[in-house]
C-alpha cells in the first residue's frame, strides 16, 4: 500500500468515527420560513443501501441572504460500515456553504468517479477530503455505500429548493 493510499484510509476511518454531522437524530423537526431576514428551507432524504443494509437519513437546510442561496448546513444520522459513514461525514463537512449550482456539481463529479471503476483521478480541489474515496471505485460492491450520503444529499437539495420540508 502507497503512503498516499495508507494516509486516504486513515481519514476514512477517521470520520467513519468521528462522524462529523452526524447528530439528527438530536436535532427538532425541520422548520422553513422566514428568519430573521433570511428565507430558508429544508429538505430530509432516507436513503437505504438493500444489498449491505446501510442506512441514512439527511437533512439539508438552505438559506438565502444577500447573494443568493447557499447550503447553510447538513446534519445526517445513519448506520452502516465505515466506508457510509466516513462519506456521510465528509460530506457534511464540505457542502456547508456551497451553493445549489455547486453542490450538484461536486455530487455528479464523485458519481462519475465512483462510477469510472478507478480509471477516473478524484478533482481534490472540488473534492476535498471526498477524493480519499476515489479507491472504492475500484470495487462495484462497495460503490453504493460510498454514494449512499451524496443520493440523499441530492433528494434533500431537491426538495429544499422545491421549498419542502
Amino acid at each position: 500500500m502507497s503512503g498516499l493510499d495508507s494516509l486516504y484510509q486513515e481519514l476514512i476511518l477517521e470520520h467513519s468515527k468521528v462522524r462529523s454531522g452526524g447528530d439528527l437524530a438530536r436535532l427538532p423537526a425541520p422548520a422553513t420560513g422566514p428568519s430573521g431576514g433570511e428565507q430558508s428551507h429544508t429538505g430530509q432524504s432516507h436513503q437505504l443501501n438493500p444489498v449491505c443494509g446501510d442506512e441514512i437519513t439527511l437533512r439539508l437546510s438552505l438559506g438565502t441572504a444577500g447573494e443568493g442561496q447557499t447550503v447553510t448546513e447538513i446534519h445526517w444520522d445513519g448506520d452502516g460500515c465505515a466506508i457510509s459513514m466516513a462519506s456521510a461525514s465528509i460530506l457534511s463537512e464540505i457542502a456547508p456553504g456551497m451553493s445549489p449550482v455547486s453542490l450538484r456539481h461536486t455530487i455528479d463529479h464523485f458519481r462519475e468517479l465512483m462510477r469510472s471503476r478507478g480509471k477516473l483521478e478524484a478533482d481534490e480541489d472540488l473534492l476535498h477530503d471526498a477524493a480519499a474515496l476515489a479507491g472504492v471505485a475500484k470495487y462495484p460492491a462497495r460503490v453504493k455505500c460510498a454514494m449512499l450520503a451524496w443520493v440523499a444529499a441530492e433528494d434533500a437539495l431537491r426538495q429544499a429548493e422545491a421549498g419542502q420540508g
